[in-house]
């Protein structure tokens, strides 16, 4: 796929052949400046050393290569964006249906389940599904929600107040920061 490899390069730097600059500064293994040099002595210092000469920073003016590994810094490279993937969370959405006419324990347990989720850093979807008539206590079921968005207030702030949509009454509730 071709599209893939342009979107590709596009992230890496240019290395030796690939820089194309009149003069470039270039920076040493050990970080030591070798002064301004052309790319192709540049490269030419790089190949003895057995490395490759890398782009750093295309904005500065001249702009700045580096003498390194271009193999590892790119392992290593992959190896970093690898554990900030690993150590983001997603928020989810979790969902805690009830009906208006909940007994009390019942009710207890919707909202532990709800401080559960929130406390693992999800959203927490709130909805009360009518049967039948149950639809014309709509205040009643919009009461529940209320007083559960107040049962949590410690934890979640309200991301959609209770609205009604055909058979269901629903509101998000997220972490608060």
């Amino acid at each position: 796929m071709p599209g893939i490899e342009k979107r590709q390069s596009r992230d890496l730097p240019a290395i030796n052949e690939n820089i194309r600059f009149p003069k470039i500064r270039v920076i040493d293994t050990d970080g030591g400046q070798l002064g301004i040099l052309s790319p192709r002595e540049a490269i030419r210092l790089a190949e003895e050393k057995e490395l490759d000469l890398v782009l750093v920073s295309d904005k500065a003016d001249p702009p700045v290569c580096r003498i390194m590994d271009y193999g590892k810094f790119k392992f290593e490279q992959e190896k970093k964006a690898r554990e900030a993937k690993k150590k983001q969370h997603t928020a989810d959405v979790k969902e805690v249906k009830m009906r208006y006419k909940i007994e009390e324990h019942d009710y207890q347990v919707r909202i532990n389940q709800a401080e559960r989720f929130l406390k693992a850093g999800d959203k927490v979807k709130a909805t009360i599904t009518f049967r039948g008539r149950e639809v014309q206590h709509s205040n009643l079921a919009e009461d529940l929600l209320r007083r559960m968005s107040d049962d949590l207030k410690e934890l979640a702030e309200i991301q959609q107040a209770p609205k009604k949509e055909g058979r269901n009454m629903m509101m998000l509730l997220t972490p608060k920061k």
